[in-house]
């Protein structure tokens, strides 16, 4: 999927609602744990009753990894049904890999080419030869780590060097690589006030903004900062809509919540657009 096409189902949804499938089995209603597959069949509910509303979803790969090969039959089972029943909305493969040469190029190819995800998130610690691997596929995206929204970010990401923090550093570095132009960033909504100083660097990239919600960051700050004019902005939420209920009403709750943050969203673009 292009940036235009994704940029089109905002436009189209009237919304940029990413929506995070993170599953742990002591969070779904029991009911699910005496199914075949409960991951995938929890996944594919939450889907079915948000997928008008979202333009993306995002599997954090821990959460299946954590389930070994079931967990990697349920993921794969997953994106195989986005895929085949939603091809317009945009795939996340959370997975925050970071290596160089062979292994990264290796990685990509797992994600890019055997699960067929969008798009997947890279931690750029090692430099351009843990990320170019990722980018060499040009009709996929690669997500980078610039400024989270943990509070160990504090560690490391907002240290100042040679004249500026280092989150700006990997911001411009990054821009230099081979296909940069398909290239998104993670920025935590917990860090709201650092929107406007990302965009004088990275004005028209999208942004992966993690953190609203539960995590305590606000949507509406995150727009007032970090709108570009392409929108240029994926919005997750995670525990606050998949786990909005853990009863057998769960996945109408799911659906409530990713329609106040949808409607929230409409009107915003309703306003600048």
């Amino acid at each position: 999927m292009t940036t235009a096409q994704l940029t089109s189902e905002i436009f189209k949804k009237k919304s940029f609602l990413c929506v995070g499938l993170d599953i742990d089995l002591n969070k779904i209603p029991e009911s699910f744990l005496e199914k075949e597959d409960p991951i995938f069949e929890f996944n594919k509910a939450i889907i079915d009753a948000t997928h008008d509303l979202a333009v993306a979803y995002k599997p954090n790969i821990a959460f299946y990894e954590a389930y070994g090969i079931k967990g990697w039959q349920a993921l794969q089972k997953t994106i195989d049904y986005l895929n085949e029943n939603h091809p317009e909305v945009f795939t996340i493969a959370d997975a925050k890999r970071g290596d160089i040469g062979n292994t990264a190029s290796m990685y990509a190819r797992a994600f890019f080419e055997d699960m067929e995800f969008d798009s997947v998130t890279v931690a750029p610690y090692m430099g351009k030869d843990s990320v170019e691997p990722f980018l060499a596929f040009e009709t996929k995206h690669t997500i980078l780590l610039a400024l989270t929204s943990n509070q160990g970010a504090f560690d490391y990401q907002t240290k100042v060097f040679e004249g500026k923090e280092l989150y700006k550093h990997v911001l411009e570095t990054s821009k230099t690589y081979a296909n940069s132009e398909n290239l998104m960033y993670v920025v935590g909504a917990t860090k709201a006030e650092y929107f406007t100083e990302i965009r004088k660097i990275v004005p028209d990239s999208f942004l992966l903004v993690p953190g609203v919600g539960a995590q305590g960051g606000n949507l509406q700050d995150v727009c007032a900062n970090g709108l570009s004019k392409n929108v240029g902005l994926l919005i997750n939420s995670t525990r606050g809509i998949i786990y909005a209920s853990k009863g057998e009403d769960f996945a109408v709750k799911a659906r409530e919540e990713a329609q106040k943050l949808q409607t929230e969203m409409a009107t915003i673009l309703e306003a600048n657009f």
